[in-house]
């Protein structure tokens, strides 16, 4: 007989390169052993080059896909990326508490609070970010900004461990049970280093650092694969390593894909049993 496969939600935009996004994490549940479910948000026009304008979907039409798929199919984890509005974030906010999905013993939530693409190309209105923090931090598992995020977040520039402790302890407050600031942008250090944190434990995860520009999707990738070991019943630091350990992979099969910058790989996978 068929074993059904836990479930993960994405809660996304759409990338038209097929790198980032909706795309990215669909890839990366499906590689990570879950099966991958969607509530589109907007919709990219975006490529190897850069993102050249996107479009957003309408809000009752976004909280509709997330009713329809916990109703029927379930959702044993979800997460966000590119929310674009206030508007969209405070109804996904309202809609999530209606199908259990967040803090307080409910579905895992993940928040990658995605402001900007690695281009720089702004993904979110400016008006979204306090409702990031109003309304998508008090109510997250785990949240999982990169420096640039964490300083629009917060106002602490990252520059070195110390603090990166100080932008956890900030993030902290915001409301999530545990923080991913994410040290990829510290270019300085020979070394990855991830710090996690709930205010109590404060755990360095560092990884190599790779000789590759092809990084595209890096982010959403590793918010993915987390969120399916979170969907498969696995404690947050023990989600967290294994994410970490999958997107060290994706970077090192990074390939090259068009005139800019091509996206981390998570087709390492089709010829492995595990994580």
């Amino acid at each position: 007989m068929t074993t059904t496969p836990r479930t993960a939600l994405t809660i996304a935009g759409s990338d038209s390169g097929g790198g980032a996004g909706i795309q990215a994490d669909l890839r990366t549940f499906f590689a990570c052993g879950v099966h991958g479910m969607t509530a589109v948000t907007a919709v990219t026009v975006q490529n190897s080059l850069g993102v050249q304008g996107f479009s957003e979907i309408p809000v009752d039409v976004v909280t509709a896909q997330i009713r329809a798929v916990a109703a029927d199919m379930g959702v044993d984890a979800a997460k966000t990326g590119m929310l674009a509005t206030a508007d969209i974030i405070h109804a996904v906010g309202k809609t999530l508490d209606e199908v259990h999905i967040g803090r307080n013993g409910r579905i895992p939530f993940v928040v990658d609070p995605v402001a900007a693409s690695m281009h720089g190309d702004s993904l979110l209105r400016e008006e979204a970010l306090d409702a990031i923090r109003t309304e998508l931090f008090p109510r997250a598992t785990l949240v999982t900004p990169n420096l640039d995020e964490v300083r629009l977040l917060t106002g602490v520039a990252v520059t070195d461990t110390g603090s990166q402790r100080a932008a956890a302890d900030a993030l902290l407050e915001l409301g999530p049970q545990w923080v991913l600031v994410k040290g990829g942008h510290l270019y300085g250090n020979p070394r990855c280093v991830d710090l996690l944190s709930d205010g109590e434990r404060y755990v360095e995860l560092a990884g190599p650092r790779y000789d590759t520009e092809h990084t595209h999707g890096g982010g959403d990738t590793l918010a993915s694969a987390i969120t399916a070991a979170l969907a498969k019943g696995r404690p947050v630091p023990d989600a967290v390593a294994a994410g970490k350990r999958f997107i060290e992979r994706c970077v090192a099969e990074a390939y090259p894909l068009g005139a800019g910058v091509g996206p981390v790989s998570p087709f390492w996978r089709l010829s492995q049993d595990n994580a």
